[in-house]
């Protein structure tokens, strides 16, 4: 609703197609009229008179410090990265008014080794916001699952069965994975292919969204 409305709301893992929720970025907070703590808007049913700010202070300041840790361990390397200019964590930097080499915390990086084994794409998993936009996209729409989650915590990564290289599994090449990553974790090697869209318009707006 929001975005049928010019509103953005910060978010790394939505997709307009998904029937539920994935609630994994925790960045979507936003201010209903009524409640007294900001509550995530992917998770939060519409009402009836219902009033939303999301612009709201308690908000943003948790959305600001959801994307400051989340940065801390991302490589922030924007002239060489395959997303640039295309990559949503700048797009919610510069709508958060935060900073892409913030150091509120300390920085605390994967080194994890990138994968080319694919003919098609690269897969950087220390790009990897482990948003699981491309774990449903092959899953659960293309009917695939090429690959998945593993392990917990710090070393919770994004791979294959068996964590073999990409280029050994039967993938299709479809490059449906890497229209959907937000960030340059899956990026052609050609350069070339499309992003989807975040939903951010060029201008501002008031954060103020009521359902009829």
């Amino acid at each position: 609703m929001a975005l049928d409305n010019g509103i953005y709301i910060p978010n790394l893992c939505a997709l307009r197609d998904k029937p539920e929720p994935a609630a994994a970025c925790r960045l979507c907070f936003v201010e209903v009229e009524g409640k007294e703590q900001p509550v995530t808007a992917c998770t939060e049913t519409v009402t009836e008179g219902m009033v939303v700010n999301t612009r709201g202070a308690k908000a943003l300041k948790l959305a600001r410090t959801g994307l400051e840790l989340l940065i801390a361990s991302h490589p922030v390397d924007c002239a060489y990265c395959p997303a640039n200019r295309s990559c949503e964590l700048q797009v919610m930097a510069r709508h958060l008014g935060v900073k892409l080499k913030s150091k509120r915390f300390r920085k605390l990086l994967h080194e994890l080794p990138i994968d080319d084994s694919n003919p098609l794409f690269i897969y950087n998993p220390n790009k990897c916001v482990l948003c699981g936009r491309c774990v449903w996209v092959c899953r659960e729409r293309l009917g695939i699952g090429a690959f998945g989650f593993a392990h917990r915590g710090f070393e919770r990564v994004v791979t294959t069965f068996g964590d073999e290289p990409m280029g050994k599994y039967d993938c299709p090449d479809c490059g449906e994975c890497i229209s959907v990553c937000p960030t340059g974790a899956l990026a052609f090697k050609d350069g070339k292919g499309t992003k989807i869209k975040t939903g951010v318009e060029s201008g501002s707006d008031d954060g103020k969204l009521q359902s009829a």
